[in-house]
């Protein structure tokens, strides 16, 4: 899954043990004298398929208050088919959407795990591991009080092959569901629209007739093109919920009011800016083992000062006792609250790797990639950027973080421990490549202070090594949509990538599949497209569960030593801050957020 916007420029959550300072929770160790990522564990891997409601409530949990959270940035969108960052993911499915199958946080493991949430369990496969079938709970309803049925959901996933209109979501579906080649959403319903869609070819078909999901009274039942074991953990996500098609004449306006089906709904939103969330009192406790609905709402506040959001909640007195961020603090600010009030510091997992894409289209030669690894001002950026060395960034090489099932610690380029900057090796291989003074650009966001400063680290680090530079100047709304388009006048993506669950299935597949290079909203922002290592994914998705982890960890060694198409520049980790009046705040190790389905002002 796709980061925080507050981490990526243009990309997008589960395994992993990243851990800040031991545990995740109020006062979780944050005093302790380990302040380090822990290697081990994987976060988000437990199930629990006979899970039910309603969710136990706290003693101390007062009834009613509002919640407000600021953050220094906004999320992309809030339409439950395009929800892939991590932050819109833990407003809509924590509070707002519910889906399939859902996360619940576990305070004695520290750790989420898997649960039913519209489903009565995780899910049926046949034997042949091609069709999953899903059973809804009786009794749910929307907002508006019209029942929840299995032709919502159904419809919900049809929407989500309708790339071009609803770009940057979750694209699993495209390479594993039956016919997702093919199948382009329910909004090109004719030949003619079909044609207008980008790289036509004979053969697609849209409308609501699609071959992978059909539904047979209150069960959705999806046929897939190749096994996918991992499915039941996907259906957790938004794209999972369903949307009535009634309410999606225009599909680009459902974000401004999705129908809930959790226990908070829209009440007003003014995108980029704020979003107010009252109770919706059509969701039924019962029927949800993962969330509670203590409080009356909640306050959103985005694109919020960074150094007055952080005073405010650090002062802790009035609103802002009963007021958090899911930003991570700045090194000031940490050490303030870490040394006078440390219960009001969440430390945990944050399981998401920084990235610098290179463009293979553009870049084509492996010694100028390697170049611009050891040109790349790792500990200079992390300043730059207010972050916390060993607590929200850590260096390494391989592509999958600290802590993935399988995950193998390399160094690549040799000796190229992910936080050491050599200007010198960098020309000496520009040389060998012939390209001294090769053009370097990118985008950065001009209105970004953090991003403004880190920028000027890397073209005073790349100038020193020989390259040429030129950073394009782009704003926080548009910097997305710039660097996502595989046209873009640029060579270098700056972004990176969380797992979506605890495999690098979450990984490869999603953002080094050849089939998704130079496809506008398609999510390989390095356009990496080799026959070879498209060949031994689809080997190891083939494989027997238990060979699967240690092979994906094979296989990120080997595609950074054969191809380099990526600067890993660290790994992150959580460190949150609340008002003293809140509970049920803790980090979710699957999303490196706080877990604000259970957050409720205490007595």
């Amino acid at each position: 899954m796709r980061m925080k916007r507050t981490a990526i420029a243009a990309s997008a959550i589960a395994a992993l043990m990243l851990t800040a300072a031991c545990g995740g929770g109020s006062g979780s160790g944050a005093g302790d004298d380990k302040n380090e990522f822990q290697e081990g564990g994987a976060a988000g891997a437990g199930k629990d398929p006979s899970a039910t409601g309603p969710k136990a409530v706290p003693d101390d949990a007062a009834d009613g208050g509002i919640v407000s959270v600021t953050t220094a940035v906004a999320p992309s969108t809030l339409d439950p088919t395009r929800t892939y960052y991590v932050d819109s993911g833990e407003i809509m499915s924590g509070l707002v959407t519910r889906s399939l199958t859902q996360y619940v946080y576990d305070e004695k493991a520290k750790d989420s795990v898997l649960v039913p949430d519209l489903a009565t369990d995780l899910g049926q496969v046949s034997d042949d591991g091609l069709t999953w079938t899903f059973t809804l709970k009786d009794g749910i309803k929307y907002e508006d009080g019209t029942p929840v049925t299995a032709e919502d959901v159904a419809y919900g996933i049809k929407r989500s092959f309708a790339i071009e209109t609803l770009p940057d979501g979750p694209t699993y579906q495209l390479t594993f569901f039956q016919d997702g080649d093919k199948y382009k959403g329910p909004f090109a319903d004719t030949e003619a629209e079909l044609k207008k869609l980008d790289g036509y070819e004979p053969g697609w078909y849209g409308g609501d007739d699609y071959k992978g999901v059909e539904t047979d009274g209150n069960k959705v039942i999806i046929h897939l093109a190749q096994p996918f074991a991992e499915l039941d953990y996907y259906a957790s996500f938004p794209v999972f919920s369903p949307i009535p098609k009634a309410k999606d004449k225009d599909p680009l306006a459902y974000e401004n009011h999705p129908m809930a089906t959790g226990p908070y709904k829209f009440k007003s939103y003014k995108p980029g800016t704020s979003l107010e969330l009252e109770k919706n009192d059509q969701w039924d406790a019962d029927t949800d083992p993962g969330r509670i609905q203590k409080v009356d709402g909640f306050s959103f506040k985005f694109s919020q000062d960074t150094a007055k959001l952080e005073n405010t909640i650090a002062a802790d007195t009035g609103d802002a006792q009963t007021t958090l961020t899911y930003d991570n603090v700045t090194p000031q600010t940490f050490k303030k609250v870490q040394t006078e009030n440390e219960d009001n510091l969440i430390l945990g997992p944050s399981p998401c790797t920084y990235m610098i894409y290179m463009d293979q289209n553009k870049i084509k030669d492996k010694k100028i990639r390697e170049a611009i690894g050891w040109a790349y001002p790792y500990k200079a950026v992390w300043k730059a950027r207010g972050w916390i060395d060993g607590v929200t960034v850590e260096g390494g090489a391989a592509i999958l973080p600290p802590g993935t099932a399988g995950r193998q610690d390399y160094e690549y380029p040799k000796g190229q421990d992910g936080q050491t900057t050599d200007p010198e090796k960098a020309k000496a291989l520009l040389k060998e490549a012939g390209a001294e003074g090769f053009e370097l650009t990118w985008y950065y966001s001009k209105d970004d202070e953090q991003r403004v400063a880190a920028k000027d680290q890397e073209v005073k680090a790349y100038e020193a090594a020989g390259f040429k530079v030129k950073p394009l100047p782009a704003t926080s709304d548009t910097i997305r949509d710039l660097t996502s388009d595989p046209k873009a006048p640029i060579n270098l993506r700056s972004g990176g990538w969380c797992s979506d669950w605890p495999s690098g299935g979450s990984w490869f597949p999603a953002q080094w599949d050849g089939s998704l290079a130079n496809k506008a909203g398609m999510p390989n922002p390095a356009n990496f497209d080799q026959a070879d290592a498209d060949a031994k994914q689809a080997e190891i998705l083939k494989m027997d569960p238990a060979d699967v982890p240690a092979a994906w960890g094979e296989f990120d060694k080997w595609m950074q030593e054969t191809y380099y198409p990526a600067v890993v520049w660290g790994y992150s980790g959580s460190a949150f801050i609340k008002g003293s009046k809140l509970g049920g705040v803790f980090d979710d190790p699957v999303k490196g957020m706080p877990t604000l389905n259970t957050t409720y002002v205490t007595k």
